[in-house]
């Protein structure tokens, strides 16, 4: 059940091993390990501590006294007893730890046992100092997945928004779109709230103060000086990414967040916004109309726009302009116009390729099970094309 590591050497002085001895002298191997126990919570060696501690059971349990031996080794009876031990253990000097806020070394013991939660509490309530290390914290709380909002919430709190766009880049959260909404939702509030200051600074440094309440919308529509030689006031690869990750956010105030920030890059001069595929080939224009969607504002008008590109590339032979038209069709809970673009994108592409539902699932869902048999049908696939048909009649 455990990692068999060799204990660290106890930090205890050369008098407290003569106690030991004498105690185990005088009044036998019970003692003496009560007085092992008592020596290494005194010198405060929790490592030494939880191995002292199996060294008791073991004596209780009549076997060998080394606690770094394979429980397996042990006769069979004592399997259940020396198991909860272990436990026991680890939990006591797992509370320690906590308790000291020696996070990593507690956390060894709480993932040897499989209990992340104590970990997971004890984290939910940490407030770091200015001189704490974090990435100790970092490391359990994102890399073990213990409580991987409070990783992302120290990297950017303490490290900023680079390092945070790192990590959300650098980590597959498709698996876990409650995190993913999580963290692009702080990034893009984060970036909104540093954009509004320095826009207000700007127009203070120019003796033309922002009118009282302006949001970004206003300010950057009121002045177009703002931009003038190419400015900027943000990192333009920051508001580029956070931008691209907020297609995820669904509608509420980070959203909105997000609009804000297309509605400033479209004021870019055209070199500071990059080069996009389509369908976001226009930039923070198309961005902003995807958004605008999500959020339930010019839906007809931005719907007609993403239809129109996918038309476009489909004519070239490209259908990824098609697949993120049938998604945004899904979300904005249009079901049945997701199948018809699909059917008249997708049908015969592989599903496996696509990042958006295919014709069959997309039939699965609706239970248009003639357009799953057209679907194989496109792809020479007459299994999938009679069951298609067959379900049909049912």
């Amino acid at each position: 059940m455990y990692d068999p590591a060799e204990p660290q050497a106890p930090a205890i002085s050369d008098a407290a091993f003569d106690r030991l001895k004498g105690a185990l002298a005088e009044r036998g191997p019970t003692a003496a390990v009560d007085e092992l126990v008592a020596e290494l919570r005194r010198a405060e060696d929790f490592q030494g501590l939880f191995y002292a501690l199996l060294m008791k059971k073991r004596i209780e349990l009549g076997v060998s006294p080394f606690p770094t031996g394979p429980a397996n080794e042990l006769p069979v009876h004592t399997h259940e007893p020396y198991e909860e031990a272990i436990r026991t253990a680890g939990r006591h000097v797992g509370e320690l730890l906590l308790a000291r806020k020696e996070y990593a070394k507690a956390w060894a013991f709480y993932r040897m046992l499989g209990e992340p939660e104590p970990v997971r509490a004890a984290l939910e309530a940490y407030t770091p100092g200015p001189d704490d290390d974090v990435y100790p914290v970092i490391e359990i709380a994102w890399q073990n997945g213990v409580l991987p909002q409070k990783g992302f919430d120290l990297v950017l709190d303490r490290h900023g928004i680079c390092s945070a766009i790192t990590m959300v880049g650098g980590s597959d959260l498709a698996s876990n779109p409650e995190l993913r909404e999580y963290c692009v939702g702080r990034l893009a509030t984060a970036l909104h709230e540093q954009l509004t200051e320095r826009l207000k600074g700007d127009l203070a440094g120019r003796d033309t103060p922002a009118a009282a309440g302006a949001g970004i919308t206003q300010i950057v529509n009121s002045h177009p000086e703002l931009f003038a030689d190419d400015a900027y006031h943000i990192d333009t690869s920051h508001l580029s990414s956070v931008v691209q990750m907020s297609t995820y956010l669904p509608a509420g105030p980070a959203l909105n967040y997000a609009r804000d920030l297309c509605v400033y890059g479209r004021k870019l001069a055209p070199n500071l916004q990059g080069n996009n595929d389509a369908p976001f080939e226009e930039n923070y224009d198309d961005y902003l109309a995807y958004l605008n969607v999500l959020a339930g504002e010019q839906v007809e008008e931005g719907l007609a726009r993403f239809e129109a590109k996918a038309a476009r590339e489909a004519a070239e032979g490209a259908t990824y302009a098609a697949q993120v038209y049938v998604n945004l069709l899904l979300r904005a809970n249009r079901p049945g116009e997701a199948l018809a673009a699909a059917r008249r994108f997708l049908l015969a592409e592989d599903e496996r390729n696509l990042i958006c539902p295919g014709v069959n699932e997309l039939a699965r869902r609706t239970g248009d099970f003639t357009a799953m048999a057209e679907a194989a049908k496109a792809r020479n696939d007459a299994v999938g094309f009679l069951a298609g048909l067959i379900a049909a009649k049912e």
